[in-house]
C-alpha cells in the first residue's frame, strides 16, 4: 500500500517509517471533479505543492474477471499542504472544485493527516466506508421516511433509527439502509 505523490511515482512507506513533510503550511482537503483525483494530485505537484492522495486496493468485478485496482480512498477529494495565501494556485488547477471549509478553507488537523499517512504506509487492505457512526443523529433523505430524524444504531448487521418518546420513556426502532440517511452533526 502506498501514497501516490507524482505521475506514476509511488512512494511506499515501510511500517514504522514516517513521511517527511517539507512544504510549509497546513493540510487542506481539495474537492475534485468526479474521477479527477489523480490528475489533480499530479497538477498540484507540478505547481510545487505537496499533495497527498491516499489510495486503497479495491477489487472490481469486470464482465469476465476480477481486477484489483488502486483507487482513491476518499472519492472526490485530494489533500494539499499549502499556505492559504497561495490558495489561488490550487483553485486555478484544472479539476479542482474548491478547498473545503465553511465559509473559508479550514485546515485538516495534523493528527488526521498523520493517521491517513500511517494507514497508507502499511501493507493491509484499506477501503472506504460510510462516515456514519453508531449513535450519531441522522435524518432520512429519501424514501417514505424522508425528513424523519433519529439516532443511528446497528442491530443484527442492519442499520436502524431509534425514535424516542421522552415523556413516556419509550422508544421505537425502524430498520433503514445506511445510504438513506445523512448525519446531522
Amino acid at each position: 500500500m502506498g501514497i501516490l505523490l507524482g505521475q506514476d511515482q509511488e512512494i511506499v512507506l515501510e511500517q514504522g517509517q514516517s513521511h517527511a513533510l517539507t512544504t510549509p503550511g497546513e493540510w487542506y482537503a481539495v474537492q475534485t471533479h468526479f474521477r479527477h483525483e489523480k490528475l489533480v494530485r499530479d497538477r498540484l505537484l507540478a505547481v510545487g505543492l505537496e499533495p497527498l492522495l491516499p489510495l486503497g486496493k479495491q477489487c472490481r468485478q469486470w464482465s469476465d474477471r476480477k481486477v484489483w485496482m488502486n483507487l482513491p480512498l476518499f472519492a472526490g477529494y485530494c489533500f494539499a499542504r499549502l499556505v492559504l495565501d497561495n490558495s489561488l494556485a490550487v483553485l486555478r488547477t484544472p479539476g479542482v472544485i474548491r478547498i473545503v471549509g465553511t465559509p473559508k478553507p479550514e485546515p485538516i488537523p495534523a493528527e488526521e493527516i498523520a493517521a491517513i499517512q500511517q494507514i497508507c504506509s502499511v501493507n493491509r487492505m484499506i477501503e472506504p466506508c460510510d462516515y456514519l457512526v453508531e449513535g450519531s443523529w441522522v435524518e432520512v433523505i429519501r424514501g417514505p421516511l424522508t425528513g424523519l430524524r433519529g439516532q443511528l444504531v446497528r442491530r443484527s448487521n442492519h442499520h436502524a433509527i431509534v425514535i424516542r418518546a421522552h415523556l413516556i420513556q419509550q422508544a421505537a426502532l425502524v430498520h433503514i439502509e445506511a445510504d438513506e440517511v445523512v448525519s446531522l452533526q
